[in-house]
Protein backbone atom coordinates (compact mmCIF):
# COMPACT_ATOMS: atom_id res chain seq x y z
CA UNK A 1 0.00 0.00 0.00
CA UNK A 2 1.21 3.49 -0.83
CA UNK A 3 -0.01 6.70 0.80
CA UNK A 4 -0.34 9.88 -1.23
CA UNK A 5 -1.66 13.42 -0.95
CA UNK A 6 -3.19 15.59 -3.65
CA UNK A 7 -1.35 18.90 -3.78
CA UNK A 8 -4.56 20.81 -4.59
CA UNK A 9 -4.89 21.00 -0.80
CA UNK A 10 -2.29 23.76 -1.08
CA UNK A 11 -2.36 25.16 -4.62
CA UNK A 12 -4.20 25.02 -7.92
CA UNK A 13 -1.06 24.03 -9.82
CA UNK A 14 2.11 22.16 -9.05
CA UNK A 15 5.50 23.31 -10.27
CA UNK A 16 8.77 24.80 -9.00
CA UNK A 17 6.93 27.33 -6.83
CA UNK A 18 5.44 24.42 -4.85
CA UNK A 19 8.55 22.24 -4.55
CA UNK A 20 9.12 23.51 -1.00
CA UNK A 21 6.12 21.35 -0.02
CA UNK A 22 7.99 18.15 -0.81
CA UNK A 23 10.28 17.90 2.26
CA UNK A 24 7.43 18.20 4.82
CA UNK A 25 5.27 15.83 2.76
CA UNK A 26 8.08 13.26 2.78
CA UNK A 27 8.78 13.83 6.47
CA UNK A 28 5.11 13.24 7.31
CA UNK A 29 5.37 9.72 5.89
CA UNK A 30 3.76 10.06 2.48
CA UNK A 31 5.05 7.85 -0.32
CA UNK A 32 4.09 10.29 -3.04
CA UNK A 33 2.08 13.24 -4.26
CA UNK A 34 -0.80 13.61 -6.67
CA UNK A 35 -0.46 16.62 -8.94
CA UNK A 36 -3.15 18.48 -10.90
CA UNK A 37 -2.46 18.33 -14.63
CA UNK A 38 -4.95 20.45 -16.50
CA UNK A 39 -2.74 22.32 -18.97
CA UNK A 40 -0.01 20.07 -20.35
CA UNK A 41 1.59 22.86 -22.38
CA UNK A 42 2.55 24.79 -19.23
CA UNK A 43 3.04 21.86 -16.84
CA UNK A 44 6.69 21.52 -15.78
CA UNK A 45 6.69 17.74 -16.16
CA UNK A 46 10.45 17.15 -16.29
CA UNK A 47 11.07 19.44 -13.31
CA UNK A 48 8.34 17.69 -11.30
CA UNK A 49 9.91 14.31 -12.07
CA UNK A 50 13.35 15.50 -10.93
CA UNK A 51 12.03 17.14 -7.76
CA UNK A 52 10.07 14.05 -6.72
CA UNK A 53 13.09 11.82 -7.35
CA UNK A 54 15.30 14.15 -5.33
CA UNK A 55 12.98 13.84 -2.33
CA UNK A 56 12.26 10.14 -2.70
CA UNK A 57 8.61 10.59 -3.64
CA UNK A 58 6.56 8.91 -6.34
CA UNK A 59 3.68 10.67 -8.09
CA UNK A 60 0.27 10.27 -9.66
CA UNK A 61 -1.71 12.86 -11.61
CA UNK A 62 -5.29 14.01 -11.74
CA UNK A 63 -7.18 16.01 -14.33
CA UNK A 64 -10.59 17.38 -15.26
CA UNK A 65 -12.01 18.68 -18.52
CA UNK A 66 -12.45 22.44 -18.66
CA UNK A 67 -13.20 25.07 -21.28
CA UNK A 68 -16.35 23.33 -22.44
CA UNK A 69 -14.51 20.21 -23.61
CA UNK A 70 -16.33 16.91 -23.19
CA UNK A 71 -16.13 13.34 -24.46
CA UNK A 72 -19.94 13.15 -24.38
CA UNK A 73 -20.74 16.38 -26.20
CA UNK A 74 -23.25 16.24 -29.01
CA UNK A 75 -20.70 18.11 -31.11
CA UNK A 76 -18.16 15.78 -32.71
CA UNK A 77 -15.51 18.50 -32.93
CA UNK A 78 -15.75 19.10 -29.18
CA UNK A 79 -15.36 15.38 -28.51
CA UNK A 80 -12.34 15.29 -30.81
CA UNK A 81 -10.69 18.24 -29.02
CA UNK A 82 -11.32 16.64 -25.63
CA UNK A 83 -9.69 13.41 -26.77
CA UNK A 84 -6.70 15.27 -28.20
CA UNK A 85 -6.21 17.15 -24.93
CA UNK A 86 -6.42 13.95 -22.89
CA UNK A 87 -3.73 12.36 -25.07
CA UNK A 88 -1.46 15.34 -24.36
CA UNK A 89 -2.20 15.02 -20.65
CA UNK A 90 -1.36 11.30 -20.72
CA UNK A 91 2.00 12.06 -22.33
CA UNK A 92 2.73 14.77 -19.73
CA UNK A 93 1.77 12.35 -16.95
CA UNK A 94 4.41 9.91 -18.15
CA UNK A 95 7.01 12.65 -18.57
CA UNK A 96 6.41 13.63 -14.94
CA UNK A 97 7.19 10.08 -13.86
CA UNK A 98 3.61 9.19 -12.90
CA UNK A 99 1.97 5.91 -13.90
CA UNK A 100 -1.63 6.79 -12.95
CA UNK A 101 -3.85 9.55 -14.33
CA UNK A 102 -7.19 9.87 -12.57
CA UNK A 103 -10.31 11.98 -12.72
CA UNK A 104 -13.79 12.45 -14.22
CA UNK A 105 -12.50 12.60 -17.77
CA UNK A 106 -15.86 12.23 -19.53
CA UNK A 107 -17.35 15.73 -19.05
CA UNK A 108 -16.72 18.95 -17.09
CA UNK A 109 -17.28 18.88 -13.34
CA UNK A 110 -20.50 20.71 -12.53
CA UNK A 111 -22.12 20.30 -15.94
CA UNK A 112 -25.75 19.38 -15.19
CA UNK A 113 -28.17 19.53 -18.13
CA UNK A 114 -31.19 18.74 -15.96
CA UNK A 115 -31.84 15.27 -17.36
CA UNK A 116 -30.52 11.73 -17.23
CA UNK A 117 -27.66 10.66 -19.46
CA UNK A 118 -28.59 9.19 -22.81
CA UNK A 119 -27.55 5.95 -24.48
CA UNK A 120 -25.84 8.05 -27.14
CA UNK A 121 -23.72 9.83 -24.51
CA UNK A 122 -22.76 6.49 -22.99
CA UNK A 123 -21.65 5.24 -26.41
CA UNK A 124 -19.62 8.41 -27.00
CA UNK A 125 -17.89 7.98 -23.63
CA UNK A 126 -17.01 4.35 -24.37
CA UNK A 127 -15.75 5.26 -27.83
CA UNK A 128 -13.73 8.26 -26.63
CA UNK A 129 -12.13 6.41 -23.72
CA UNK A 130 -11.33 3.33 -25.81
CA UNK A 131 -9.57 5.63 -28.27
CA UNK A 132 -7.13 6.62 -25.48
CA UNK A 133 -5.92 3.02 -25.16
CA UNK A 134 -3.00 3.20 -27.63
CA UNK A 135 -1.68 6.39 -25.98
CA UNK A 136 -1.94 4.81 -22.53
CA UNK A 137 -0.07 1.75 -23.80
CA UNK A 138 2.61 3.86 -25.46
CA UNK A 139 3.31 5.82 -22.27
CA UNK A 140 2.66 3.01 -19.75
CA UNK A 141 0.00 5.05 -17.96
CA UNK A 142 -3.14 3.71 -16.28
CA UNK A 143 -6.33 5.80 -16.51
CA UNK A 144 -8.64 5.71 -13.49
CA UNK A 145 -12.09 7.13 -14.31
CA UNK A 146 -13.87 8.79 -11.39
CA UNK A 147 -17.63 8.66 -10.74
CA UNK A 148 -18.81 11.83 -9.01
CA UNK A 149 -21.82 12.58 -6.87
CA UNK A 150 -25.09 13.70 -8.47
CA UNK A 151 -24.45 17.37 -7.63
CA UNK A 152 -21.26 17.43 -9.73
CA UNK A 153 -22.23 15.27 -12.70
CA UNK A 154 -25.27 13.56 -14.16
CA UNK A 155 -23.25 11.08 -16.19
CA UNK A 156 -21.49 8.69 -13.76
CA UNK A 157 -22.47 8.51 -10.09
CA UNK A 158 -22.44 4.97 -8.73
CA UNK A 159 -20.05 2.05 -8.36
CA UNK A 160 -22.40 -0.11 -10.41
CA UNK A 161 -22.37 2.29 -13.36
CA UNK A 162 -18.62 2.86 -13.06
CA UNK A 163 -17.97 -0.89 -13.23
CA UNK A 164 -20.30 -1.15 -16.24
CA UNK A 165 -18.42 1.64 -18.02
CA UNK A 166 -15.04 0.04 -17.34
CA UNK A 167 -16.37 -3.30 -18.56
CA UNK A 168 -17.70 -1.71 -21.75
CA UNK A 169 -14.35 -0.02 -22.44
CA UNK A 170 -12.55 -3.27 -21.63
CA UNK A 171 -8.95 -2.08 -21.69
CA UNK A 172 -6.37 -3.31 -19.15
CA UNK A 173 -5.04 0.19 -18.56
CA UNK A 174 -8.47 1.74 -17.97
CA UNK A 175 -10.33 1.30 -14.70
CA UNK A 176 -11.92 3.22 -11.87
CA UNK A 177 -10.93 5.76 -9.23
CA UNK A 178 -13.35 5.34 -6.34
CA UNK A 179 -13.55 8.27 -3.91
CA UNK A 180 -14.98 7.93 -0.39
CA UNK A 181 -16.45 11.45 -0.54
CA UNK A 182 -18.61 10.77 -3.57
CA UNK A 183 -19.42 7.22 -2.44
CA UNK A 184 -20.63 8.58 0.90
CA UNK A 185 -23.34 10.43 -1.02
CA UNK A 186 -24.24 7.88 -3.69
CA UNK A 187 -23.75 4.42 -2.16
CA UNK A 188 -25.97 2.82 0.44
CA UNK A 189 -22.82 1.10 1.73
CA UNK A 190 -19.41 2.55 0.78
CA UNK A 191 -17.54 -0.70 1.38
CA UNK A 192 -19.97 -2.55 -0.88
CA UNK A 193 -19.28 0.06 -3.52
CA UNK A 194 -15.61 -0.88 -3.47
CA UNK A 195 -16.54 -4.53 -3.84
CA UNK A 196 -18.80 -3.66 -6.77
CA UNK A 197 -15.98 -1.84 -8.55
CA UNK A 198 -13.81 -4.83 -7.67
CA UNK A 199 -11.58 -5.90 -10.54
CA UNK A 200 -11.72 -2.46 -12.13
CA UNK A 201 -10.36 -0.57 -9.10
CA UNK A 202 -7.17 1.27 -10.09
CA UNK A 203 -6.98 4.14 -7.58
CA UNK A 204 -8.52 5.28 -4.29
CA UNK A 205 -9.16 8.80 -3.04
CA UNK A 206 -9.47 9.15 0.70
CA UNK A 207 -11.72 12.00 1.77
CA UNK A 208 -14.00 12.59 4.72
CA UNK A 209 -17.73 13.14 4.23
CA UNK A 210 -17.21 16.93 4.36
CA UNK A 211 -13.92 16.82 2.40
CA UNK A 212 -12.11 17.43 5.68
CA UNK A 213 -9.49 15.45 7.57
CA UNK A 214 -9.87 11.68 7.13
CA UNK A 215 -11.11 10.18 10.37
CA UNK A 216 -12.86 13.33 11.59
CA UNK A 217 -16.33 12.62 10.19
CA UNK A 218 -18.72 9.75 9.66
CA UNK A 219 -17.25 7.74 6.77
CA UNK A 220 -17.24 4.05 7.77
CA UNK A 221 -13.47 3.67 7.57
CA UNK A 222 -13.09 0.22 9.19
CA UNK A 223 -15.51 -1.23 6.64
CA UNK A 224 -13.80 0.56 3.74
CA UNK A 225 -10.37 -0.71 4.72
CA UNK A 226 -11.73 -4.24 5.20
CA UNK A 227 -13.20 -4.18 1.69
CA UNK A 228 -9.87 -3.04 0.24
CA UNK A 229 -8.11 -5.88 2.06
CA UNK A 230 -10.59 -8.38 0.67
CA UNK A 231 -9.89 -7.06 -2.82
CA UNK A 232 -6.12 -7.37 -2.19
CA UNK A 233 -5.82 -3.75 -3.23
CA UNK A 234 -2.20 -2.61 -2.99
CA UNK A 235 -2.27 0.67 -4.90
CA UNK A 236 -2.54 4.26 -3.68
CA UNK A 237 -4.60 5.65 -0.82
CA UNK A 238 -4.46 9.33 -1.71
CA UNK A 239 -5.86 12.08 0.51
CA UNK A 240 -7.77 14.59 -1.61
CA UNK A 241 -9.28 17.90 -0.66
CA UNK A 242 -9.25 21.40 -2.07
CA UNK A 243 -10.66 24.83 -1.45
CA UNK A 244 -10.37 28.24 -3.02
CA UNK A 245 -7.03 27.55 -4.74
CA UNK A 246 -8.82 26.40 -7.90
CA UNK A 247 -11.85 28.69 -8.26
CA UNK A 248 -13.40 26.98 -11.30
CA UNK A 249 -13.28 23.51 -9.74
CA UNK A 250 -14.25 24.78 -6.29
CA UNK A 251 -17.32 26.43 -7.74
CA UNK A 252 -18.26 23.30 -9.68
CA UNK A 253 -17.86 21.22 -6.51
CA UNK A 254 -19.80 23.81 -4.44
CA UNK A 255 -17.02 24.50 -1.95
CA UNK A 256 -17.78 27.87 -0.41
CA UNK A 257 -15.73 27.74 2.80
CA UNK A 258 -12.46 26.57 4.29
CA UNK A 259 -13.08 22.92 5.19
CA UNK A 260 -10.41 22.96 7.93
CA UNK A 261 -8.48 25.85 9.52
CA UNK A 262 -5.38 24.89 7.50
CA UNK A 263 -4.31 22.45 4.81
CA UNK A 264 -1.69 20.83 7.00
CA UNK A 265 -4.41 19.41 9.24
CA UNK A 266 -6.07 17.58 6.36
CA UNK A 267 -2.79 16.16 5.06
CA UNK A 268 -0.74 15.52 8.16
CA UNK A 269 -3.45 14.46 10.61
CA UNK A 270 -4.87 12.45 7.73
CA UNK A 271 -1.70 10.44 7.08
CA UNK A 272 -1.39 9.62 10.77
CA UNK A 273 -4.96 8.31 10.77
CA UNK A 274 -4.49 6.29 7.58
CA UNK A 275 -1.26 4.64 8.65
CA UNK A 276 -2.55 3.81 12.10
CA UNK A 277 -5.83 2.47 10.75
CA UNK A 278 -4.30 0.40 7.97
CA UNK A 279 -1.53 -1.13 10.08
CA UNK A 280 -3.73 -1.79 13.11
CA UNK A 281 -7.24 -2.76 11.95
CA UNK A 282 -9.85 -1.86 14.54
CA UNK A 283 -7.54 0.45 16.52
CA UNK A 284 -7.72 4.08 15.40
CA UNK A 285 -10.38 3.17 12.88
CA UNK A 286 -12.69 2.01 15.65
CA UNK A 287 -13.00 5.55 16.98
CA UNK A 288 -11.22 7.98 14.65
CA UNK A 289 -12.86 11.11 16.06
CA UNK A 290 -11.48 10.48 19.52
CA UNK A 291 -7.99 9.87 18.12
CA UNK A 292 -7.89 13.06 16.09
CA UNK A 293 -9.32 15.19 18.88
CA UNK A 294 -6.69 13.92 21.27
CA UNK A 295 -3.89 14.71 18.79
CA UNK A 296 -5.27 18.16 17.99
CA UNK A 297 -5.92 19.00 21.64
CA UNK A 298 -9.44 20.14 20.76
CA UNK A 299 -12.05 18.13 22.73
CA UNK A 300 -14.96 19.57 20.76
CA UNK A 301 -13.64 19.38 17.21
CA UNK A 302 -15.39 17.16 14.72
Amino acid sequence: MRFGVNTMIWAAEFGPAQFSLLPPIKAAGFDGIEVPLLHPQTFAAAAVRRACAEHGLASTATTVLTGGLSLISGDAATRHKAGALLREIIAATAEAGAEILAGPVYSPVGYLPGRRRTAEEWAWAVEGLQALGPTLDEHHVTLAIEPLNRFETYFLNTAEDAAALAAAIHHPRIGILFDTFHANIEEKDIASGYRTVGRWLKHVHICENDRGTPGSGHVAWPEVFQALRELHYDGWLTIESFGSALPELSAAAAIWRDIEPNAERIAFDGIHFLKQSWSRPGAAAANPNTTLRARAGEPGRR
